[in-house]
Order: structure tokens, then sequence, then C-alpha cells
């Protein structure tokens, strides 16, 4: 297995295929690099180098007790991508990945990173409070941490159902689709499950997205039932250099369920 060791004596897992201008792929909670397989192939067919690592805590990483927090998630990203020598580097991340790509950037991406796409993400920021009233409500990740912390197992395996929108009418459940998710899930750390919530949920973003003066791409589903889809208008308002793509009827987890829709709309971005 490819890994680095963080700083903090945290081992990183990480797929490094091809050659090219880099693209590095950052999962979604509670997810690990498996949940880009549809990209990693297709952009490695086109002729990128591809690389996805797992987030400390998830797939095959190491488990620590500690970092388990939007900023550490950055800085392990800025350890990889230098012990890589990443340059002219497109970042792309879904969900929780969005905002590690957006933190990532605004931080520690400076001559790095070249263009970014974040897909589903949760920028600026998700919970509710006086400065975001859109936004969910503190019971809503209660109920989600009381599910991942003591009822794992169960919790994750109904969670998908939403996640790629089928209980809406019409659709029908994937299988594969639905254990692969749960296979990835309890490859992780419950204490990391359990306290990236809070990272996902309560991360503030507003100020890295004002910072960036680099392309970004916000790609967002308007039947998402996991990240509103408000979110997005507000995270490409506040970017210098964005561009918005909503898709009517698309889930929470689009990069797999709508993967030809999505990859071409990056690839056309990317070039």
């Amino acid at each position: 297995m490819s890994t680095i060791t963080t700083k903090d004596g945290t081992e990183i897992y990480y797929n490094d295929w091809g050659k090219g201008q880099p693209i590095v792929f950052h999962h979604g909670w509670p997810l690990s690099s498996d949940d880009w397989d549809a990209q990693m192939m297709f952009f490695l067919k086109q002729g990128y180098r591809v690389i996805a690592h797992d987030r400390r805590g998830h797939g095959r990483s190491g488990q620590s007790s500690e970092g388990n927090n939007m900023e550490t998630y950055a800085q392990d990203v800025a350890e990889l991508t230098a012990a890589l020598n990443l340059k002219d580097a497109i970042h792309i991340g879904h969900s929780t990945g969005g905002g590690e790509v957006i933190r990532y950037a605004a931080k520690y991406g400076k001559g790095r990173v070249a263009k970014a796409i974040i897909i589903s993400a949760v920028t600026p920021i998700m919970i509710q409070n006086e400065a975001n009233p859109e936004g969910v409500p503190l019971s809503v990740f209660d109920e989600i941490r009381e599910g991942t912390g003591f009822s794992r197992a169960q919790y994750f395996y109904d969670f998908p159902i939403p996640f790629y929108g089928w209980n809406r009418e019409g659709k029908t459940v994937q299988e594969g689709i639905k254990h692969n998710w749960w296979r990835q899930g309890m490859m992780g750390s419950v204490l990391a499950h359990y306290e990236g919530i809070k990272a996902f949920s309560e991360s503030d973003f507003t100020e890295d997205l004002k910072s960036l003066d680099i392309p970004v791409l916000v790609l967002h589903g308007e039947d998402d039932q996991i990240v509103p889809y408000n979110q997005a208008p507000k995270a490409a308002a506040l970017l210098k250099n964005g561009k918005l793509i909503s898709y009517p009827g698309f889930p929470h987890g689009m990069p797999t369920t709508e993967a030809e829709t999505i990859n071409k709309d990056i690839l056309a971005f990317i070039k």
C-alpha cells in the first residue's frame, strides 16, 4: 500500500495512477477513496494522473484519536501534496471533501492548485445559526451523531437510501452501490466518523471561499437530501472566479449514480 506518515504519526493511504496533469480527489463522509472509482478510471483514460487518499480515520488510513477536524484534514492534504510534489493540480471534492478542497486550497494551495471542483459540498457552512438561518438545525446533526456513534452498522446500512435518492418515486435501490457504501463506511473509525460530523457541519468556509482566485466549479443536485441545494449558490457567490452548475432531480451521491454527466462537465471545465 502507498502511504505517507503525517507529522503527528498518522498514516494516510493513497492511490496514485498514471501520468500527466494531476487530479486529486477528496471523498465525502464517511467513505474512502474507493468512492471515486468512476472518476479515477474516467480521468485516467483521459490522460491525467489521478490521486485519491483516504482521510484520516477513514478507509485504510490510520485511526488516530486526534485531528478529526477540518483544519487537520487540510493539513494532511498539504503534507500529501508536498510529499508527491504536486503542482498545477486540479482538486475535486465531494461533500465533506468539498470543504476539505476549499480549506486546503485557501491555506496551503498557493502555487500548487490550478483549479478546483466541489460537488454536493458542505460549503460555505451547513449548520443553522444567526448568520445562516437557512442552515440545517443542530438536532439533525445530533441524530446523525447518535446513529453513527451507537448503532453504526444499521445506521450506515440505511443511510445510502436518501444519499442516492432511492426514496424518490420511480427510483430503485442499486444493491451493489448500497453495499459498497456500507463497506467503505464500516472500514473507518467510529470515533473519526462521530467527530467528523462536527467537522462537516460546523466548519465555516466563508473566508476561504472569498480568498480564492483560482477557477472553481460548483456542482450540486437540486434534490440533494443530505446537503441542501441552497448551499451551492451561496458558495458560488462568495468565489471570485466561480461557476455553478445545478442538476434538477440529482441526489447527493451523484458522482456515482450520475457519473457520466458529472464527469463530462468536469472534463469540460478542466479543459
